[in-house]
């Protein structure tokens, strides 16, 4: 179920700045083609959902701030019925042990082969952020950012975890998006609108093979991050690993196309190649699914790609309010300056009815802020099938008195 727009092919209803986005991004001179997921929604640059193949050349802002997010997901060799009584016991020993937000680190992650990658040394912006990398590898972060455990259809549990690159990933995009404009690596951001053209580098160019040096890196990172995360889930439950899903959706990668290899950036998009299984989250009340790419007309003209998750019908802003970070008693605090939509009363109730346990969270994370996943998935179901359909039964979020700058 999709339309084409402008010679784009878009799946889903969107809103009218959603498609200007992409239309914007499929005007670019080094771009070939375009698409956008039916969860797409306003992203910076380049919406949420979008997909764009360029030619010779990566766009910094379209792979975005978070480089490299995405989920991994696997299934264990546990019964839900065996943990469902215990499950409080254990997301209460999740939370205690996933570390989330800014300023934790996890202890055991800091020696990690990764970081002997010659990246650090041949890039010297970037070998000046390792040190942050060691210490944030393993932590999850906050925003949209979180850990599950799940069950499956057939009533197995599954153990998931959805972030990227966290201050690495950031000060890389900050630091590239810099340079492209003539500014400082480590310059401060100088508060461009979310409407600011996508930021396009020559892959011909230095600067261009630098990035790609750069991106490449962190998405090692994000992969080592959540092996570390699921790992450390397992071992609260003892769980061995019997099937596994992992994959990136904030990214850019070399594909062919219709016979040429193009750089296809996507921006909250799932990669869906034929055979090719993807983890698709839902929101915290909601299933999540593992999807198969399969082969058609319409696959094609998506790039090969699907949705990430369900897609926000409602900002941050609107959901939780207007709130400010404060100083007390030397503790950072959250100050409502503006009530939002959604209070915790109804996130939580929600939640009792779909027997999930959280922890953490805050309510511009609430199911009410996301489609459902299943209505958003029908316009796919030419270009992908499901293979497993997940439902929740713990999340753990950072809570909403946590503060982290490279919350998306």
């Amino acid at each position: 179920m999709f339309q084409i727009i402008d010679g784009i092919p878009v799946w889903g209803d969107h809103e009218e700045g959603t498609i200007a986005q992409i239309r914007r991004c499929a005007s670019d001179p080094e771009a070939v083609k375009a698409a956008l997921m039916a969860d797409g929604h306003l992203g910076y640059s380049m919406p949420i959902g979008g997909v764009i193949a360029y030619r010779d050349a990566v766009s910094p802002s379209g792979v975005g701030y978070d480089i490299s997010c995405g989920i991994k997901g696997v299934r264990t060799n546990l019964r839900a019925d065996d943990i469902r009584k215990d499950i409080s016991k254990i997301m209460d020993q999740v939370a205690r042990k996933v570390v989330f937000g800014l300023g934790g680190t996890s202890g055991k992650a800091a020696d990690h082969p990764l970081f002997d990658d010659p990246t650090w040394r041949d890039l010297p912006e970037v070998g000046k952020l390792r040190q942050l990398a060691r210490e944030q590898l393993g932590t999850v972060g906050s925003g949209n950012h979180w850990v599950d455990i799940l069950e499956d259809e057939e009533g197995w549990v599954w153990v998931a975890a959805h972030f990227g690159s966290r201050g690495l990933g950031h000060k890389i995009a900050s630091g590239f998006l810099n340079l492209a404009h003539g500014r400082p690596f480590d310059a401060p951001a100088p508060g461009e609108s979310m409407q600011q053209p996508a930021t396009v580098i020559s892959l011909r160019r230095d600067l261009g093979q630098a990035y790609w040096q750069a991106m490449t890196l962190a998405g090692r990172y994000a992969y080592a991050g959540r092996d570390f995360v699921v790992q450390q889930v397992l071992d609260i439950l003892g769980a061995q690993v019997t099937e596994e899903v992992h994959n990136h959706h904030n990214y850019a990668w070399k594909e062919r196309v219709n016979g040429e290899e193009l750089i296809v950036v996507r921006k909250g998009a799932t990669p869906a190649w034929p055979g090719q299984r993807g983890f698709v989250g839902g929101s915290m009340g909601d299933i999540s699914v593992v999807v198969e790419g399969v082969e058609s007309d319409e696959s094609r003209l998506g790039l090969h790609s699907t949705i990430h998750g369900a897609g926000r019908v409602m900002s941050r802003i609107q959901a939780a309010g207007k709130r400010r970070w404060v100083k007390r008693h030397g503790r950072r605090v959250q100050e409502v300056v503006k009530p939002g939509k959604i209070t915790r009363e109804m996130m939580l109730e929600w939640l009792r009815r779909e027997g999930v346990e959280l922890r953490g969270g805050g309510t511009d994370e609430s199911p009410h802020v996301y489609r459902r996943l299943p209505e958003v998935l029908k316009h796919h179901a030419n270009t992908i099938t499901i293979v497993h359909t997940l439902k929740p039964m713990g999340v753990a979020m950072a809570g909403e008195d946590v503060f982290d700058p490279y919350k998306d």
